[in-house]
């Protein structure tokens, strides 16, 4: 059976006006998960098909892994349907006062603890989504980025051909795939997405022997960060 490799992406730039760039610690959490492969293809195949989202956090993750893992990574392929659900249009939903930027900021820099208050604002605004209450106030429903996510893995699993892959993306839609895999409720799929930490590896097993739309897929790791706690606790972060 060949092996996919679910790559969250790296720490993005919380706060910042543009959230889809890596922060300084996303970049290092890349190189280092970029090692751990490299250490990784030693006593197995190395992926031969990379594949990511659309998004800026995406393309750096992979660059920063290639940084890490020398010669050898295939370049990245883009499909969109790996990219994460457009969390700034959940937040404005939820908190219409936050489309002035300037105001998020300064409800959340009033608190101690501003970055899990964000947190809790944004499960509450994610639990709204996905409620199927308001589909109409959402240019993308929950269903129907759960159908574009799961399209794409299997037009990634179709390209790779049996082929070991890597895909660089978001928590949404891995924890949509581990939801099909291990057929999830929609509660527990979206507790899954706030633990996954950045750079973490789900690991997916699949077999092609058979007619692609009966092929065989089975969850074999989730949420893996031992690279990052291995090189420096302080690299674990979630958000």
């Amino acid at each position: 059976m060949a092996t996919i490799y679910l790559v969250r992406h790296g720490q993005a730039s919380f706060g910042a006006e543009d959230y889809d760039r890596l922060s300084q610690i996303g970049w290092q959490q890349g190189r280092v998960l970029g090692r751990a492969l490299r250490c990784l293809q030693a006593a197995t195949a190395k992926p031969q098909v990379v594949f990511g989202g659309t998004l800026r956090r995406h393309r750096e993750t992979v660059e920063a892994m290639a940084s890490g893992f020398g010669d050898g990574l295939p370049a990245m392929q883009v499909a969109s349907g790996f990219d994460e659900f457009d969390h700034v249009a959940l937040i404005h939903r939820h908190r219409p006062q936050w489309q002035d930027h300037s105001v998020m900021t300064r409800d959340l820099a009033a608190l101690a603890a501003p970055a899990k208050m964000f947190q809790v604002e944004f499960v509450a605004a994610v639990q709204r989504w996905a409620s199927g209450r308001f589909d109409h106030e959402y240019a993308e429903s929950w269903p129907g980025f759960k159908a574009r996510v799961l399209a794409a893995l299997d037009e990634a699993i179709s390209y790779a051909a049996g082929s070991d892959l890597l895909v660089a993306t978001s928590g949404g839609p891995i924890a949509v795939i581990v939801q099909a895999l291990l057929d999830l409720s929609d509660e527990r799929t979206l507790d899954l997405n706030s633990m996954i930490a950045n750079t973490s590896v789900t690991r997916v097993l699949y077999s092609s022997r058979r007619r692609h739309s009966d092929s065989r897929r089975s969850l074999a790791v989730f949420n893996n960060y031992s690279h990052l706690e291995a090189e420096d606790p302080a690299l674990v972060t979630f958000r």
